[in-house]
């Protein structure tokens, strides 16, 4: 954790990434993909299993399809793309895709979501200093993880998986997303502060012009995030509350 956290009460705006940020999510997502790249990889005979670490350098904090994609090439395994409409037991990038996106809206709706204790008195917070908020995520579930947690009237605008795909938005490090959620939340990047537990994320923000990014250390771990250009680590957004409230 960086010494002397940033006071977000006083910032322009926030934005904050939502998987492993505002809600343990990244868990449910974590679970799904080793599931299904489990079974695609022995599937196909492929020696090298997939593990954590695969997780948070080819799939953590980008759009679904990119992420199957980056793991795949990173066994030296060349498929179709495919369609969007593919269904899950297709060979394609979309299928794969397809197929984790089932696991993970099956998990979500038998099991339900709640936010960390520590954002939500954060969220809580910001709304009482009267702070804009918004969400950038690239899963496409954002808006019902959000109502499922009970989170979604916080935000004024959700920038997700289904907005960059419809606005051709570039997946996470690309600055794309991030500079979206400034633009519809009226604030200029460099008066922001982006919170962000991936480091696709943090490279993101950074790349945006975000002027303070606050690294939430979920797993990836403080190097990594700081090296992205995280300028604050924490590992619960309890820590961004003002003295006396924590």
């Amino acid at each position: 954790m960086s010494a002397a956290p940033p006071d977000l009460h006083r910032s322009a705006g926030v934005l904050f990434d939502l998987d492993g940020v505002l809600t343990p999510t990244a868990e449910v997502h974590m679970r799904a993909w080793k599931r299904v790249f489990d079974d695609v990889l022995t599937q196909w005979g492929v020696a090298e299993p997939y593990t954590d670490a695969d997780y948070f350098a080819h799939v953590d904090g980008k759009k679904r399809y990119d992420g199957v994609a980056s793991l795949l090439h990173s066994r030296s395994i060349e498929i179709p793309w495919g369609r969007v409409d593919d269904p899950p037991e297709a060979e394609t990038i979309c299928g794969i895709g397809n197929r984790k996106n089932a696991a993970f809206a099956l998990a979500l709706r038998s099991e339900g979501i709640a936010a960390y204790p520590g954002s939500l008195s954060l969220l809580q917070s910001l709304r009482r200093a009267q702070v804009p908020m918004g969400v950038v995520s690239s899963s496409k579930n954002a808006e019902e993880v959000l109502a499922s947690a009970g989170i979604r009237d916080f935000f004024r605008v959700v920038v997700d998986g289904v907005v960059a795909e419809r606005d051709h938005l570039a997946s996470k490090p690309a600055p794309d997303m991030f500079r979206e959620g400034a633009r519809m939340l009226g604030v200029d990047p460099s008066s922001a502060v982006a919170v962000e537990d991936a480091v696709s994320g943090v490279g993101s923000a950074a790349s945006a012009g975000y002027g303070t990014i606050v690294g939430v250390d979920r797993g990836a771990g403080s190097d990594a995030l700081r090296e992205a250009g995280a300028t604050c680590i924490v590992d619960d957004l309890a820590r961004l509350l003002p003295d006396g409230t924590r």
